[in-house]
């Protein structure tokens, strides 16, 4: 049993010798063409991310995208040298891949669009890694842009994964790029008060605050007249890097301030005046 076995094993190779060992060269031709394409991918993939890094004020944000995309187009080059050993005719592939693309497009147009809109953001830059962005309803720390997501932080520690699309459509307000940032500080004054002490206190805690830029010069300012309070504003700009900490600290020196130089920051109130035919209906109301 096992003679007759092994005369038909041996049979059937020296009558598919050539077969065989033809079969056996694009294999192994094969595994090559992968394991070269890999490595190669890799290797210039690490080249072209450490010559970018090496580009003086280059957005770290674009480097993902382009050796993705880089990453993508090796392997299909090694794809169809694998597809040119096994003997297939990739002119008429590449025809058919491309009529087969048209209905590909029409079925992943939302995926295609996010990756549309991720070259867009690569080209014109609207923000870059580190910037705080908002954007309809995103907003966040930019941490990474990919071929079809964009990676966010938010200042309590959440992962937020964008689609592309949605940060391209809406429009992005970038409160980091433009380097320094105007803080308004409002609060309320009785209106028995002195409008030019209040303005001076405002003036002078912005004098004694280091953080503070001297130009655009800081500005106090009569906001607004409300029902029950005289709204004072102040104005001074400040490196983005300082404000969320100034901000906390003059909301609380102002107040401090204003109740210092004997000011009073007043709750909203109303006063009611009653005719005298409205005045009887109380006090009869009340008698009853």
């Amino acid at each position: 049993m096992e003679n007759e076995l092994f005369n038909r094993i041996s049979d059937f190779i020296a009558a598919h010798q050539d077969g065989l060992i033809t079969s056996g060269k694009r294999l192994l031709m094969a595994l090559l063409i992968i394991a070269i394409t890999v490595v190669v991918t890799r290797v210039i993939r690490r080249g072209v991310t450490t010559m970018l890094n090496r580009i003086k004020g280059w957005d770290d944000t674009a480097t993902p995208i382009i050796t993705e995309m880089l990453g993508y187009l090796l392997y299909t080059i090694g794809a169809l040298v694998l597809l040119e050993v096994f003997g297939f005719n990739t002119n008429s592939l590449i025809a058919l891949l491309g009529a087969a693309g048209i209905a590909v497009g029409l079925a992943l147009k939302d995926t295609l669009s996010n990756l549309a809109a991720g070259l867009m953001l690569l080209f014109l830059r609207p923000f870059k890694a580190g910037d705080f962005i908002e954007c309809g309803s995103v907003s966040g720390v930019i941490k990474e842009i990919d071929m079809f997501t964009t990676i966010l932080g938010t200042p309590d520690g959440l992962y937020i994964s964008a689609p592309n699309s949605a940060l391209w459509g809406p429009p992005i307000k970038n409160y980091t790029r433009n380097g320094s940032r105007r803080l308004d500080i409002t609060v309320g004054i009785s209106y028995d008060d002195s409008i030019e002490t209040g303005l001076a206190v405002l003036l002078g805690l912005a004098a004694n605050e280091p953080t503070i830029l001297p130009d655009p010069a800081p500005q106090a300012i009569l906001l607004k007249m409300n029902d029950s309070s005289i709204d004072l504003q102040l104005r001074v700009w400040l490196p983005i890097g300082e404000y969320w900490n100034t901000y906390w600290k003059l909301n609380r020196q102002v107040k401090e301030g204003i109740e210092a130089a004997g000011l009073t920051i007043p709750f909203p109130q109303q006063t009611l005046s009653f005719t005298k035919d409205a005045s009887a209906m109380i006090e009869a109301f009340k008698k009853s």
